[in-house]
């Protein structure tokens, strides 16, 4: 399969009836036109000239060299309609002399802006397929019929003018997405042989050696062998400050060196890095078609009939049942076609989904479709994991109880340094901010289930749980100081000789500082359940809990049981479950919504619905907020949409609908629901100087 870009592309029902005729030539069924991300997919053996020309009757085209640069020619439709109105202009100046001499300019102005239209219409009624075409071909046809050449006229350049206005705000929406989408580097300086060579991204392999000099893209995922320098990684992760890289540090492809020159060692071929699975997945996601994107297009395959029926009743019932004007009430039921198209009502979703994938994206979260953004602006209860989401997943040492000044911290680091244990390095970094005397230990000993025996000084000591000490001696003063730790869920380590007790450490996973404000922020915009799902004991869950503000907590779970809980919870409301995306895959996956963080990791882009792809949850409540701001605009566009032809329609029992109000009444709502809907894109916020969330998000 070979993947084309599209231009001229305005009309999702258009864009469906092109893909059906595509499928029909040789080669063609695998064919897809991907209408939202503008692309087009054939099988390299198709006949390329049959597919423009089925493009060209929508006119639509593949996207040529030319056209990628930045050079294409204007619209052939925005030039029509230009010369279509000032020829209707000109036919309103000669009708105030002679209607029959305005006929031929009328007729001129008509084929300008409404002649595909109108071919296109004519072969749906053949094929007795009722759609936006039909509708309006019937209207002309019925218009002209009469002899209202003037507001015929005006339907088309107005129809004219509506389309392109329609394909306009999608291009838009594909113009910002696209630029998301070239972040991506294009090459790569590679290092052979001594000798620099640059070569296309895609032929970059594992192993190769690149070199990155300052302000350029790292081209794929890698491991600096030499320099050091401060990297943007904004492409991944969404966060604007710098992060210092050295030697032997992972890097992003995408994001851009700061300074200084870095050779790094290729780790994953481009389209195997990150930033390939980020962007092919935001892809992805314009294409997928959320609950209401369906029942909108169920929808319009009954309300396009159902309104060709209401025109026929008006057309029909006033002069055979009340004798009214047949001519009159003829003219009526033409408008009512016209009211009848469901542009607004299509577009009322796909335009401000497309806004909020991206916007997001720009965030670094990633929402692998639409339905999961739908459902992001639903959810009501959040349940977290603690370890690595809550909290740092790293040990580190909250509380140290000293017995023995002289030697307590020189015998836990002789001991400690020769450790890779958490636990081990937690207590190093700890004792590294106190003076000691620096000492060897000799002998070292591990004791299972209890800790280390090592000789310092030819002196025996142990360092390890309330095992390892055992035979110590502890007095009331010192089991009341234990017992008070282990009540404040801290994981006690415990410095002894033979027959004292020198001093403890108290440990304990570090709470993430945004843990406290973003639980704040997400109840505050609506999310009434926030849940703590921990494998730890209940009194470390009881510690975290008060810290961070969560609701509630159940401690003590294996991962099949955080699993039943999240079942449980998913009967009460919408569940979404954050974790790491590592081992708390089951529970993504039976939630409603599954988030994991990840900062780029494989299993947590795999896992879940929406990856936070920085190292923190403090984005969450924004994307929340937008994927709220999506439904409420989606669901405004649709009542924007109905409620103006309702109010059209309902001008027809005076008998005051005119063709003119008709058209405008559906152009209005078309682009006000598309305006409406790229305003999602904005992302003007306030500067937080209280700690308080945004407005936006206040408010969602």
């Amino acid at each position: 399969m070979k993947e084309y870009r599209l231009k001229g592309l305005s009309c999702p029902n258009c864009a469906s009836d092109m893909e059906q005729q595509i499928q029909k030539l040789d080669y063609g069924k695998s064919a897809q036109i991907q209408y939202n991300s503008g692309k087009i997919q054939l099988d390299e053996k198709i006949d390329l000239k049959k597919v423009k020309k089925i493009l060209a009757t929508d006119n639509a085209s593949l996207l040529t060299e030319e056209d990628e640069h930045g050079h294409s020619h204007p619209s052939s439709i925005k030039v029509y309609l230009g010369i279509a109105t000032g020829v209707f202009i000109l036919a309103l100046l000669v009708d105030g002399m002679t209607s029959f001499t305005a006929v031929p300019f009328y007729i001129t102005a008509i084929i300008l802006s409404g002649y595909q239209t109108f071919i296109k219409g004519l072969k749906n009624l053949v094929r007795l397929k009722f759609n936006i075409e039909t509708l309006m071909t019937i209207a002309l046809v019925g218009a002209v019929a009469i002899g209202e050449w003037r507001e015929g006229t005006l339907v088309a350049i107005l129809f004219g003018l509506n389309e392109y206005l329609e394909g306009l705000g999608m291009q838009k929406a594909r113009k910002s997405m696209a630029s998301l989408l070239k972040i991506a580097p294009k090459e790569a300086v590679i290092i052979r042989n001594g000798s620099e060579e640059t070569i296309p991204i895609s032929n970059l392999s594992v192993n190769d050696l690149v070199l990155v000099r300052s302000g350029e893209k790292i081209p794929s995922d890698g491991v600096i062998e030499t320099g050091n320098s401060s990297v943007n990684e904004a492409a991944i992760t969404g966060e604007a400050m710098p992060v210092e890289k050295a030697v032997g540090e992972s890097v992003f492809g995408g994001s851009i060196n700061n300074e200084g020159v870095l050779r790094i060692r290729i780790t994953k071929a481009y389209k195997d890095s990150s930033l390939a699975k980020i962007l092919h997945l935001v892809e992805e996601a314009q294409e997928t078609k959320t609950p209401t994107e369906q029942f909108i297009n169920r929808f319009s395959k009954y309300y396009t009939p159902l309104i060709m029926i209401i025109s026929a009743l008006v057309m029909i019932v006033p002069p055979v049942f009340f004798n009214a004007s047949f001519g009159e009430w003829f003219y009526q039921g033409l408008a009512v076609l016209i009211v009848g198209c469901p542009c607004a009502l299509i577009l009322s979703s796909p335009i401000a989904n497309i806004s909020g994938i991206t916007r997001n994206a720009r965030n670094g979260i990633l929402i692998k479709g639409s339905v999961h953004l739908e459902q992001l602006g639903m959810i009501d209860t959040l349940a977290f994991d603690k370890t690595g989401t809550l909290t740092k997943g790293t040990p580190y040492v909250e509380r140290v109880e000293t017995f023995d000044h002289t030697n307590f911290l020189t015998v836990a680091a002789a001991i400690e340094k020769h450790s890779s244990h958490p636990l081990a390095k937690a207590i190093m970094n700890k004792v590294s901010e106190f003076p000691y005397r620096e000492k060897e230990a000799e002998e070292l000993e591990a004791v299972a289930g209890q800790g280390i025996m090592a000789k310092i000084d030819g002196k025996r000591y142990r360092i390890g749980n309330e095992k390892s000490v055992e035979g110590a001696a502890i007095d009331e003063s010192v089991q009341s100081l234990i017992t008070s730790m282990k009540e404040d869920g801290l994981t006690l380590v415990l410095v002894a000789d033979d027959t004292t007790i020198l001093g403890m450490f108290g440990i304990s996973d570090e709470i993430r500082e945004e843990s406290e404000s973003v639980m704040s922020a997400l109840h505050s915009i609506g999310i009434k359940n926030t849940v703590m799902l921990t494998g730890d004991h209940q009194k470390t869950a009881e510690k975290v809990t008060k810290r961070v503000g969560v609701r509630s907590y159940y401690a003590g779970l294996m991962p099949e049981d955080k699993v039943e809980k999240v079942k449980e919870l998913t009967k009460n409301g919408n569940v979404a479950m954050v974790g790491d995306g590592i081992n708390d895959a089951p529970a993504l996956a039976t939630a409603n919504l599954g988030i994991a963080m990840g900062k780029g990791t494989d299993s947590a882009i795999e896992t879940a619905d929406i990856v936070l792809m920085q190292d923190h949850l403090g984005k969450l409540p924004e994307a929340i907020g937008i994927a709220k701001r999506v439904n409420r605009t989606i669901r405004f566009n649709i009542a924007l949409a109905l409620g103006l032809k309702l109010v059209a329609l309902l001008l027809t029992i005076p008998g005051l609908l005119t063709l003119w109000i008709a058209i405008l009444s559906d152009m209005g709502a078309t682009i006000l629901v598309t305006l409406i809907s790229l305003t999602i894109l904005w992302n003007k916020k306030e500067k937080k100087s209280d700690g308080k969330p945004y407005p936006e998000l206040q408010h969602s």
